[in-house]
């Protein structure tokens, strides 16, 4: 059965250069995995009034639960992001917090996790990529250390067919993906 792997864009735009990121890096993944992009477009701004049992008035949106069961139903999470005022984008923030509740069933607890950045700057994203790892160590997910994914003047990386045309880039992006296989490999969550 092949494990099962969620890919969450930091962007909405239909044509981010996250998304184009994102899609090659898909292809990359071995034989046995199946990754997907799950969208979070259409998650309402998370609310604490919905998990808190003392609040009757306020139910949990059924996106909510859609998108937890697809992260626990995962077998890692690879995360593809911009820098957006050197932090992580909302609409990622919003999908972090969403499955970071109940306190009782968080869906992130021990899910492996990749990150790839991204920034048209120099920096590759640097500080979102730093920024998102902060704010998922404290679910306790493992994920590749070394190295790590900074895509630097990314823009300049996409060629007119919404693929990364430098075989280095790709070379490296492969690599990771393979790294964070085995980190997958090493910590099975079902």
């Amino acid at each position: 059965m092949a494990k099962k792997i969620t890919v969450l864009v930091g962007s909405l735009r239909r044509a981010s250069v996250a998304r184009k990121i994102a899609k090659h890096a898909i292809e990359l993944f071995p034989e046995g995995y199946e990754a997907e992009i799950v969208e979070i477009r259409d998650l309402p701004l998370y609310d604490f009034d919905y998990d808190d049992p003392a609040v009757t008035d306020k139910p949990t949106p059924e996106e909510y639960t859609k998108f937890r069961e697809i992260i626990k139903a995962s077998d890692g999470v690879l995360f593809v992001t911009p820098e957006n005022n050197r932090t992580i984008p909302a609409c990622l923030k919003n999908a972090v917090d969403i499955c970071s509740k109940p306190n009782s069933d968080v869906a992130w607890k021990g899910l492996p996790a990749g990150i790839i950045s991204h920034s048209i700057g120099k920096m590759g994203g640097y500080s979102s990529h730093k920024n998102l790892k902060l704010a998922l160590s404290y679910f306790a997910m493992p994920m590749v250390l070394q190295p790590e994914v900074f895509i630097g003047n990314s823009h300049d990386l996409i060629g007119e067919d919404d693929r990364i045309n430098n075989e280095s880039t790709i070379e490296f992006i492969r690599g990771y993906i393979a790294d964070f296989c085995q980190v997958v490999e090493a910590n099975p969550r079902h």
